[in-house]
């Protein structure tokens, strides 16, 4: 059992959810991610089967329109989410990001995808956005966290008691326990440069590859249906740094090519 987060009893008071919820209290109770649950089996996770895309970058950055989607994927009496809410804000890597990041997981996302991140220090950043400050007798206390106390609506939207939300609102897998994913995108030609560093990142739980943007950063857009030679051999720098680092890859991409992408050995899909 891991040792964050440890709060007062009296916190207990504020647990939540019904009957049907309680045997995800525990911590070695059943995945609440779709998304890691699949990675842990050897299998890959797609878009609209086991996680929801939720694009906050593009699309207006407006919470209660978050809530609305979360709420949707959630029916009643249903232990967690049909599909994962995994949540693009609009920063990228070179932006301040803390208080979006602090307000997508407040409201029960379980991941937050980082576009354009270009370097270490971004990506570290990221990550210590997703985490609670560490407390005593921490097991892994880096990246220091540092996002804000406030997780009343997001153990409501789990469906666990506030001190069981924050012991498994962690990074996965630098906490075997975490059910949060930070997934950073890799979408310019200095990402690519500067992936071997990036990827090296404790509680990057995936690299995420956005093509359109990389083959714009790379002066071979407008991206079509078709990946010019410059675009595929970034792709695959990515991928064999992510292979090489063990750490899950994952692509927007044509469904027509799932199949080789998954051969090739991405675990996460965004398929169009």
């Amino acid at each position: 059992m891991t040792t964050r987060h440890r709060y007062a009893p009296a916190l207990a008071a504020l647990a939540v959810g019904s009957a049907l919820l309680a045997p995800l209290a525990g911590q070695d109770g059943p995945r609440l991610n779709r998304v890691i649950e699949q990675i842990e089996r050897g299998e890959a996770a797609f878009t609209g089967e086991h996680w929801q895309f939720i694009d906050m970058e593009h699309g207006p950055y407006l919470l209660d329109r978050l809530q609305d989607r979360l709420a949707d994927l959630k029916p009643d009496g249903e232990a967690r989410p049909e599909q994962t809410p995994l949540v693009r804000i609009p920063m990228e890597g070179g932006e301040p990001v803390r208080f979006a990041v602090k307000q997508v997981l407040d409201m029960g996302a379980f991941g937050v995808v980082f576009p354009r991140v270009e370097t270490r220090e971004q990506a570290g950043l990221a990550v210590q956005a997703m985490r609670y400050p560490p407390q005593r007798g921490e097991a892994r206390p880096e990246p220091e966290g540092l996002r804000g106390w406030g997780p009343g609506r997001a153990a409501r939207y789990w469906g666990l008691a506030v001190p069981d939300y924050v012991a498994r609102a962690d990074v996965w897998p630098l906490d075997p326990q975490g059910e949060l994913l930070a997934l950073i995108m890799i979408e310019s030609e200095f990402g690519v440069h500067n992936v071997d560093e990036i990827v090296s990142v404790p509680g990057v739980g995936a690299l995420f590859i956005g093509p359109a943007d990389l083959a714009m950063s790379l002066g071979v857009g407008p991206p079509g249906a078709e990946h010019v030679p410059e675009t595929e051999a970034a792709i695959q720098k990515v991928l064999q740094a992510c292979l090489d680092a063990d750490v899950v890859c994952g692509i927007a991409d044509s469904r027509t090519r799932a199949e080789q992408r998954i051969a090739e050995g991405f675990q996460i899909l965004l398929a169009f």
